[in-house]
């Protein structure tokens, strides 16, 4: 029975160009056996299905549910997700995203109607202390489960003891004959093929490249794809999956490769690209020339010769890793980055050095949630020395438009959640607006409030992705809450409980034990050495988003305000740690935070420096405050040389302005001749560093005296973070070194007025003095 629900199912998918979903619910071992059956009932080979589950042995390719990221960008005929033991939500986007048009993704699930309540291995990750996995609910499930018998195109089989026992609850058919399918490649809205048109008039790339494009969108990619030819352009294509993006690269690739350019391609991973490397050597016509062994026709990874293609014209297609790509992308000419969302800030930068380079990336589903790219490095990207062409793909290729797998993974995963539209919010007042908490049960009672709130969270911030969306709706220690404004969500803000951990719990994290779900805590107590921090209770903002409509408008401030007084009498400190910006820093000062801590490395998404910060409410709150704002100004004083020497000048200002604790000044006699010596005599800067820094660090600290800006980031550049003279002037616009050097001791003018003792001030006379 199963194999018939596959194959009719496998059909009616075949004739529409369209996915569809096979749910076996009930016992695992038998929904195994029942996955075996349907796969085989579809006549496809082996080697075109991927099985992701936490067991090991299947015939078939196999991932971990952690390790589901292996699917993206690639196509399968055929999905099996093992929803049994952990069921991670993020898999579940991978898995669907890569199932082609005509294939299957089936779902092995407990009992439909038990799933909710069911307990496994992801939920244990919910229950952070000092919550317990009873403390987990079951609310993201029981949505998933809804929509799974309410969406069409999902077949739900509930497994009995035996096959005889299994019984057909929905065969999933929507009577689709693919009559109506204009979105197929042979339909009528296709471009045609290489014998039905030639290339548009004045094109750089050939005729066949063109030929080789499936839809008008993917035509209008290559053209923009042309500009890679010259140094100073940058293409950024956005599109859903399945939209053709990776063809479309992979025949500008070609094309340029033909005309005897280097293109360099990068990717999370190799087979990420493969769709790039397939679409260039068909362009090419000629098989890789590259150095090693041939791999293995199984492998995902490619051998050498799988990751190089030359033209006859010495041109070449080479993809390397994108550590070793960010590093050699200035010698390329050209860089074409696939799944760009899923990359590091900090690698996109890199990639920066090439002379021309393309951005592709998914704007929704799971790899358009890692939005780095588009929350951090579309700015940078803008604000470069590239001119930036940008094309959006929105006709599909790999399964028809209205495939009904699509739909379903949207709604199920709110992979196309959005804030409200710009007309309902634009004229929002910040003091009209109501505060409100979002209770999971209205949020799922509600699909408009929780698309509009998940909405704010995914367009603001880099790392929301589908496992934040059951953290939303199950985890104990989150709440959230939110401004409406005539009905719409303007502002949400997503906080964590933490802290109020016990002894023992303490002291395993001091230890080294690693403390879910309690990140500043864990922070402090583990990084910081401080065992007592897991004590006090503490509430941390996660996640806080504005309206883009409404930005600089207020309701940022608005949100934090509210929170504060909801929750000031139920805890001992706010928090929060996020990549620190100067904007955020003056941002999370004024809203009366103060600095504790910078990360000693960049984070690996956003690319910069995390800051935490506190903002205490009680007497326990206050002294957990004070002992690290002081730790954290003594780590400063030597650590802006060392780990922190190559932070933003800008963030090095806002961390510390934003520190309360004041820097002492104590200097020597000899010191003070030095410092008075540099500012208004011939003394050098390099007799007495030290003394400068001391200085420079309360400087900034304090924020008196008042110097300019450029006068503060010299003080960080060459003082604090001990940086050449020759580049210090150059970054920050002197004229020359002497220049730099005449402006530092000027700056030190008013720093020494105001912190110079008795015996610097007769100092300071013997040279000021007529």
């Amino acid at each position: 029975m199963i194999a018939g629900v596959a194959r009719d199912l496998r059909a009616e998918a075949e004739r529409a160009n369209e996915r569809r979903v096979l749910v076996l619910a009930g016992d695992r071992d038998r929904g195994v056996d029942a996955a075996y059956d349907a796969v085989e009932s579809l006549g496809v080979d082996d080697g075109a299905v991927t099985m992701v589950s936490t067991r090991e042995g299947f015939r078939f390719e196999e991932t971990r549910p952690r390790n589901a990221d292996e699917l993206l960008g690639r196509t399968r005929e055929a999905v099996v997700l093992d929803c049994h033991e952990r069921f991670v939500p993020n898999a579940l986007g991978r898995a669907v995203g890569a199932v082609d048009g005509g294939g299957l993704l089936v779902l092995l699930t407990p009992p439909l109607d038990d799933w909710p309540g069911i307990r496994d291995r992801f939920d244990d990750s919910l229950a952070v202390p000092p919550f317990g996995i009873g403390d987990v609910t079951g609310r993201f499930r029981e949505r998933l489960v809804a929509t799974l018998r309410a969406h069409p195109g999902i077949a739900v089989v509930a497994l009995g003891d035996s096959a005889a026992d299994d019984a057909v609850e929905r065969d999933g058919l929507t009577g689709a004959d693919g009559s109506g399918d204009d979105d197929a490649p042979d339909g009528p809205d296709a471009v045609g093929g290489p014998d039905e048109r030639s290339a548009p008039p004045g094109a750089r790339f050939p005729a066949a490249a063109y030929g080789a494009c499936l839809t008008a969108d993917q035509a209008r990619a290559l053209r923009a794809f042309e500009s890679l030819a010259d140094p100073g352009a940058a293409v950024v294509v956005e599109s859903d999956r399945g939209r053709g993006k990776s063809s479309a690269a992979g025949l500008a690739a070609g094309a340029l490769a033909t005309a005897g350019r280097d293109v360099l391609v990068t990717a999370p991973a190799f087979r990420n690209a493969a769709e790039v490397f397939a679409r260039a050597r068909d362009l090419i016509g000629g098989e890789a020339d590259g150095d090693g062994d041939e791999a293995d026709p199984g492998s995902r990874e490619g051998g050498a010769n799988e990751r190089e293609i030359r033209t006859p014209a010495g041109g070449r297609v080479r993809f390397l890793p994108p550590a070793t790509a960010a590093d050699v992308a200035g010698e390329a000419d050209a860089a074409v980055v696939d799944e760009a969302a899923a990359l590091p800030v900090r690698l996109l930068e890199g990639l920066l050095d090439a002379p021309a380079v393309a951005f592709c990336t998914t704007v929704h589903g799971y790899e358009g949630a890692g939005r780095g790219f588009a929350v951090r490095f579309r700015e940078r990207l803008l604000d470069s020395r590239f001119a930036v062409r940008d094309v959006r793909l929105d006709e599909p290729i790999r399964y028809a438009r209205d495939d009904p797998v699509e739909a379903w993974a949207s709604r199920a995963l709110l992979l196309d959640a959005r804030p409200a539209v710009d007309a309902a919010v634009g004229d929002a007042a910040v003091g009209d607006a109501t505060y409100r908490a979002l209770d999971p049960d209205d949020l799922c009672a509600d699909e408009t409030l929780l698309g509009e709130a998940f909405g704010l969270l995914v367009a603001a911030h880099y790392r929301t992705e589908p496992n934040d969306l059951a953290r939303l709706l199950d985890a104990p220690n989150l709440l959230a809450r939110a401004l409406v404004a005539d009905g719409r969500v303007v502002a949400v803000a997503l906080l964590a409980r933490e802290g109020g951990l016990d002894a023992a719990t303490r002291r395993g994290m001091y230890e080294g034990e690693r403390v879910r779900g309690n990140m500043v805590p864990d922070v402090l107590t583990s990084q910081l050495r401080d065992e007592g921090a897991a004590a006090p209770r503490g509430l941390r903002t996660v996640r806080i988003a504005t309206h883009h409509a409404l930005r600089d408008a207020g309701f940022g401030a608005r949100l934090l305000d509210e929170v504060h007084a909801e929750f000031a009498g139920d805890l001992d400190y706010f928090s929060v740690g996020y990549g620190a910006t100067p904007r955020l820093l003056r941002f999370w000062r004024r809203a009366g935070y103060r600095t504790v801590h910078l990360s000693t490395s960049r984070n690996d998404a956003s690319g910069e420096y995390s800051a935490v910060m506190l903002r205490p409410e009680t007497a326990a709150g206050r002294d957990l405050l004070d002992r690290h704002a002081v730790a954290f100004r003594d780590r400063e004083r030597d650590g802006l040389s060392d780990a922190h020497r190559d932070v933003d000048p800008d963030v090095v200002r806002g961390a510390l302005r934003a520190c309360p604790a004041a820097a002492p000044v104590d200097l020597t006699e000899t010191e003070w001749r030095s410092v008075v010596g540099a500012s208004v005599g011939p003394g050098m800067y390099d007799t007495a560093p030290g003394a400068f820094r001391d200085l420079a660090l309360a400087a900034l600290i304090d924020g008196e005296p008042a110097l300019d800006d450029r006068e503060e980031r010299l003080l960080v550049r060459k003082v604090l973070q001990g940086r050449p003279w020759e580049g210090v002037a150059d970054e920050l616009g002197y004229v020359s070194t002497s220049a730099c050097m005449r402006a530092l001791g000027d700056a030190y003018v008013p720093v020494v007025e105001r912190y110079g003792t008795e015996f610097a001030r007769k100092e300071r006379e013997r040279f000021t003095s007529e």
